[in-house]
C-alpha cells in the first residue's frame, strides 16, 4: 500500500465490472477518495451493495459522447476540487471473425469503447489537472493484440493499438505539466466470465484482479514519478 495514494482524488471509468470494483476497493483501503464511473448507477448496487461509502462520487456516463465526459468530470471537480488519477478501465471485446468478416458495427464499437472512451476521458481530465497545476496520473488498460495483431481480431486489436498510441502521445505532450501517462498490459484477467468462458484453462496463470490493482495503485503513486509513457505488462503466470 502506497501511504501518498491517502486523499487523492482517483476516478476509474468502469468502475463497476469486475476489474474497476477491484481498483476501486484497493484504492478505497488506501484512503484514496473515489468518482467512479459506469454505465448505469444500479450497477453499483448490482456489484458494491452495502459496501458503498456515502463519500463515493457514482456517476453515470456514457464515456463514448463527449458531453456525457464533460458532465463526468465535472461532477468529480465540483465535489473534490480536483483530480490527481484517472484510471481508464472502460473496455470490451467483440471479435473471432476475419477482417471480411468483420462489419462496420463491429468496427466502430470497438474504436467508441477502447480508443474513443479513453481520448474523450483522458483530455478532459488532463484539461483540468494542468488547470490545477498539480500534476497527476492517467493509466490505461491495454492489451497484447494491440501490441501485435492477432488474426480475427481485427477490430480489437486495431482498438486497444490505439490506446498504446494515445499513451505515447499524451506521456509526451504532458510530461512538461508534471502528468504522467502509463498503461498496463494484463493477460488473462481471472474473471468469473473468462472461468465460464475457458472452462478448461489454468487459472492459477491468470491475473488476479487485485494484483493489477496493485500495480496500478504503484503507478498512481509518488513511487512511479520517474515512469512516463511506458506499457507495463502483468502476465501473470503465463508469457
Amino acid at each position: 500500500m502506497y501511504a501518498d495514494l491517502k486523499d487523492k482524488v482517483v476516478l476509474i471509468t468502469g468502475a463497476a465490472g469486475n476489474l474497476g470494483s477491484a481498483v476501486a476497493r484497493y484504492f478505497h483501503s488506501a484512503g484514496s477518495k473515489l468518482a467512479l464511473v459506469d454505465q448505469k448507477k444500479d450497477h453499483f448496487q448490482r456489484t458494491f451493495g452495502s459496501e458503498i461509502p456515502a463519500e463515493w462520487l457514482l456517476c453515470e456516463a456514457d464515456i463514448t459522447q463527449k458531453d456525457s465526459v464533460t458532465t463526468v468530470v465535472a461532477e468529480a471537480v465540483n465535489k473534490f476540487g480536483r483530480i490527481d488519477v484517472l484510471i481508464n478501465i472502460a473496455g470490451g471485446y467483440r471479435g473471432g471473425s476475419s477482417v471480411y468478416e468483420t462489419g462496420e458495427d463491429i468496427w466502430d464499437f470497438m474504436m467508441n469503447l477502447n480508443a474513443r472512451s479513453v481520448f474523450l476521458v483522458s483530455g478532459a481530465v488532463a484539461k483540468v489537472m494542468i488547470e490545477k497545476g498539480n500534476g497527476g496520473r492517467i493509466i490505461s488498460i491495454g492489451a497484447k493484440p494491440g501490441l501485435e495483431g492477432t488474426k480475427n481480431h481485427t477490430a480489437y486489436s486495431a482498438s486497444k493499438a490505439a490506446v498504446f498510441r494515445l499513451t505515447d502521445s499524451m506521456a509526451k505532450e504532458l510530461k512538461p505539466h508534471g502528468i504522467n501517462v502509463n498503461s498496463v498490459i494484463p493477460s488473462t484477467i481471472d474473471t468469473p466470465q473468462n472461468r465460464e468462458a475457458s472452462p478448461d484453462a489454468d487459472f492459477k496463470k491468470w491475473v488476479a484482479p487485485e494484483s493489477l490493482a496493485g500495480v496500478l495503485a504503484f503507478l498512481a503513486s509518488d513511487a512511479s514519478r520517474d515512469i512516463s509513457g511506458a506499457h507495463i505488462p502483468v502476465y501473470g503466470g503465463s508469457m
